[in-house]
């Protein structure tokens, strides 16, 4: 069903695996808050992590299919919807998880398929260019694709206009979309500013990786099912909703009770697990530091997890 890309760059090995049951499980306490997961994105991606990586992965969760739930929202008659959580640079994981969607998909042919990724494909992670390389490949002609903005999208679109938003964009993780694109960051920065690094992203990225990010759409809506990256503005309708608010809300909507009309399917905000409320799921699992990428998998009234 996938147009294939290679797998991510492995990191250096030159790690060897933490010592003992204790340290790990000291280890397993330390990054399962909500700090820890971004606190950790240095240290995982600093080149001689790896082991690091896999060890977070097994710690947080088990891996393949959930069990099928019932719920009284649907999705349209003969459709499969395929909803895919914040990957941050994780070309591996994302590999992965469509290896995992296709395996899936061949179980059911006679559905209508629709994978909707719902942003945040770039930084933290070490891969940013190869993820947008995949995504631009895209899928076979007969699975519907659909690509939402996330606040890291905005952002390096943002940087390549203007290098005065490099050090918020930088304390994002921006740094590591730069060097997925083989930029010397540390010489370029020394030398000529954000100014210089900006120019050479501009040069650097692929026309069609430029023209995807452009592309980006704020909102989908499937069924009872609205999609957006980071949620939406509590008592304003859905159709009304400011793209700001789709791509960067948090606590207002994250703490809000009431019905939006429709389930609201998002990410932005990291989660040990998917996080199933009665207003919205949450599926953005931390992957760039956990290893944990999720895809939510609606069919007809049921919900089930696919993850790596």
């Amino acid at each position: 069903m996938w147009v294939e890309w290679p797998a991510a760059c492995p990191a250096n090995h030159t790690t060897r695996r933490l010592a003992s049951a204790r340290r790990i499980h000291k280890l397993g306490d330390f990054v399962r808050s909500h700090r820890a997961l971004y606190s950790l994105q240095k240290i995982i991606y600093s080149g001689v992590w790896e082991p690091l990586t896999n060890m977070l992965s097994r710690l947080f969760s088990r891996k393949g299919r959930s069990e099928v739930s019932l719920t009284g929202a649907a999705v349209p008659e003969g459709a499969r919807i395929y909803a895919i959580g914040d990957i941050h640079g994780r070309a591996d994981l994302l590999h992965r998880l469509h290896a995992l969607i296709d395996a899936d998909f061949t179980e059911h042919t006679n559905r209508i398929v629709r994978v909707v990724y719902l942003g945040d494909y770039v930084d933290r992670g070490p891969n940013s260019a190869h993820v947008l390389e995949q995504l631009a490949a895209g899928a076979s002609d007969f699975v519907e694709v659909t690509l939402l903005r996330g606040n890291h999208e905005e952002m390096l679109l943002r940087f390549l206009k203007d290098p005065a938003v490099g050090p918020a964009w930088r304390q994002l993780g921006g740094l590591e979309t730069l060097h997925s694109y083989g930029i010397d960051v540390s010489k370029v920065l020394s030398n000529e500013g954000y100014g210089g690094l900006s120019s050479r992203l501009n040069e650097e990225i692929p026309p069609h990786h430029r023209a995807l990010l452009d592309k980006l759409e704020n909102s989908a809506t499937i069924g009872d099912y609205f999609f957006c990256h980071a949620g939406v503005r509590p008592g304003i309708a859905l159709e009304q909703q400011q793209p700001e608010d789709l791509i960067w809300i948090r606590a207002p909507f994250l703490h809000a009770k009431e019905d939006f009309g429709k389930i609201v399917v998002h990410g932005h905000s990291p989660t040990h697990r998917p996080d199933f409320r009665n207003n919205r799921i949450n599926i953005d699992t931390g992957a760039y530091a956990t290893g944990k990428l999720t895809c939510l998998v609606l069919d007809g009234s049921t919900r089930r997890i696919l993850s790596t």
